[in-house]
């Protein structure tokens, strides 16, 4: 499973980047504004630094100007994704989008009817928000399987990109189910790395082999 960092900050991403596991990046509007950046201005920042595919959100919520948008951020860098809204006038610019070339990201997606559209209008990614459906005590994963089944059920070619990871456990089961990448933020890319039993064991080996540092 390919693994996205879900920043904007230029120096996490640089950070996460040197771990030696991303895959791509994704940003939004909000990832923005945190760090108080404009869209044109980081995303080919992040291009520099990320070897693979970069998301970039349009804001306008028509098609026409969504295509307007959208080919503007498609002509920053040859590895930006555009991050197309799951709305009906969202998937009619996926549409012309994917005869001309352009990549897309299918974002705010919350059920697998909404998924199947996006893959028949010739979205390259689907993006499952998991998070936000387990904050109304909905089970987000199981929407990860419905649409990884449906998309293998007439082999779809749009990849499914599981969003709002909230921590491991999100990542594990993604990866079980057989989701093609996870969009994750760099707090819990660290916590993917961590546990416990590593941490005592390391300082259990690191304590005998200071003990045994004047040994003949």
């Amino acid at each position: 499973m390919q693994i996205f960092i879900d920043s904007a900050d230029l120096a996490e991403i640089k950070e996460a980047v040197a771990i030696g596991v991303v895959d791509g990046c994704t940003t939004n509007p909000s990832l923005l504004a945190k760090v108080g950046r404009k869209l044109e201005a980081l995303i080919p920042e992040i291009c520099e630094v990320v070897n693979g595919p970069v998301s970039a959100e349009v804001v306008a919520t028509d098609c026409d100007g969504i295509l307007k948008e959208g080919r503007a951020l498609a002509k920053l860098h040859k590895n930006v994704v555009v991050k197309v809204p799951l709305i009906v006038e969202g998937l009619k610019a996926v549409r012309v989008f994917s005869k001309e070339g352009i990549k897309t990201n299918v974002t705010l997606c919350f059920s697998p009817t909404q998924a199947m559209l996006a893959a028949k209008a010739g979205a390259t990614y689907i993006s499952p928000f998991v998070g936000r459906l387990d904050d109304l005590a909905q089970d987000g994963m199981e929407l990860i399987q419905q649409i990884v089944t449906i998309y293998d059920n007439y082999d779809y070619d749009t990849q499914v990109l599981v969003a709002s990871v909230r921590n491991p456990v999100h990542v594990t089961n993604a990866a079980l189910i057989g989701a093609h990448c996870a969009t994750i933020p760099f707090s819990v890319i660290k916590q993917l790395a961590s546990h416990p039993l590593t941490d005592s064991g390391l300082a259990k080996f690191l304590a005998d082999a200071k003990k045994n540092a004047g040994a003949v």
